[in-house]
């Protein structure tokens, strides 16, 4: 009883209640849940549906696919008939072009505003997106609501390091910052690594044009301040030829050089690929390729391949949202819900939400 009081006293009441939904679902032998924005991307809603259905079978979860019924039903006809897929009907979409805050506020049947409802009502344990980013995050804001003591909640993007995952965040939630987001952004990216990848005492690196504490913009030079008096273990500046070197476990950066990274980094890889095609034709003509260099190549690119990592967690939110990527396909969201469960189970919210707990 004394530990439920501290709970109690430590988070709102309501939240207390959400969080104590949640953890009845996966440790008392409830199907978690899982919204899906069925009409978010460029492959919507076939892809969607037919990933929906893979992970809900493989993963054990309840999926609740969102969107319009008429055409969720027309591919979900053709699948496997399950009890784990649920259909809420929304009437509403989002367009990949639209002002994210206009149309989560003009649109509120929209299919990404509903899942994060279900989310922020305890209808759903998380919830997945391959819509308009914005539009994810402005949902979240105003549906399921911020960690109180958090500013800002940032994308986490999840880079493919040469020893293991990197985080990278902000990806593209906040593409203006002050130097007291990015101290947030690292103390919530040290609580990801922590809770999420066992990591007990993660590196946080600031992203910037060298190693030098003087190095920087006037943003990077006052977060390299605020940075060096946290409780974390600040190893200074991160160059982006070190980002995927694992010189950091955690990288933070404003959002609209996050994006910068994210999307530059998707076309090298891509690039990378394409160039070894390229070369390899000029050895094997016939394309008959060596079976060591067809072994190297299938773990190269899927170390690489988007559709293998699921998404990128949306941080500082009272839930849990996974965004993912526009070209998003079948693979993609089964992944996607894979991540979602593991985060739900992690409990990176609870432990966020102790962080920056203000009394």
């Amino acid at each position: 009883m004394k530990d439920l009081t501290l709970l109690m006293e430590k988070w709102r009441i309501e939240n207390f209640y959400i969080y104590l939904l949640m953890k009845a679902n996966f440790e008392g032998g409830l199907r978690m849940r899982i919204a899906i924005d069925a009409m978010g991307g460029d492959f919507a809603p076939k892809e969607i549906v037919l990933g929906a259905v893979e992970g809900a079978m493989e993963y054990g979860v309840e999926a609740i696919l969102v969107g319009d019924e008429k055409q969720i039903y027309t591919y979900l006809k053709d699948c496997p008939k399950t009890e784990l897929i649920k259909v809420r009907h929304a009437s509403e979409v989002i367009e990949m072009g639209e002002s994210p805050s206009k149309g989560v506020r003009k649109k509120k049947d929209a299919s990404i505003v509903v899942s994060a409802q279900l989310v922020g009502e305890g209808e759903a344990d998380a919830m997945v997106s391959a819509g308009n980013t914005g539009a994810a995050v402005a949902a979240c804001l105003f549906k399921i609501g911020r960690i109180p003591g958090v500013e800002r909640p940032a994308v986490a993007t999840l880079w493919p390091g040469i020893y293991g995952t990197v985080i990278m965040l902000d990806a593209g939630a906040n593409k203006d910052c002050k130097p007291e987001f990015l101290l947030q952004f690292a103390l919530m990216g040290d609580l990801l690594a922590k809770t999420a990848y066992n990591i007990e005492k993660p590196k946080i690196g600031l992203l910037n044009i060298g190693e030098e504490s003087t190095k920087g913009n006037d943003l990077t030079l006052k977060a390299y301040k605020l940075l060096s008096k946290a409780d974390i273990n600040f190893i200074g500046n991160v160059e982006g030829t070190e980002l995927l070197f694992n010189k950091a476990n955690v990288v933070v950066c404003d959002g609209f050089t996050g994006n910068m990274v994210l999307k530059t980094g998707e076309g090298v890889a891509n690039f990378i690929v394409t160039l070894l095609k390229q070369e390899a034709v000029k050895i094997w003509s016939d394309k008959n390729f060596s079976e060591e260099f067809k072994t190297i190549m299938s773990k190269a690119q899927k170390r690489l391949d988007y559709t293998e990592h699921g998404g990128a967690p949306l941080v500082g939110i009272n839930g849990i949202c996974i965004i993912t990527h526009g070209r998003a396909i079948a693979k993609t969201i089964k992944n996607a819900i894979k991540m979602a469960m593991e985060f739900v189970k992690s409990g990176v919210v609870k432990e966020i939400s102790c962080k920056f707990h203000v009394e």
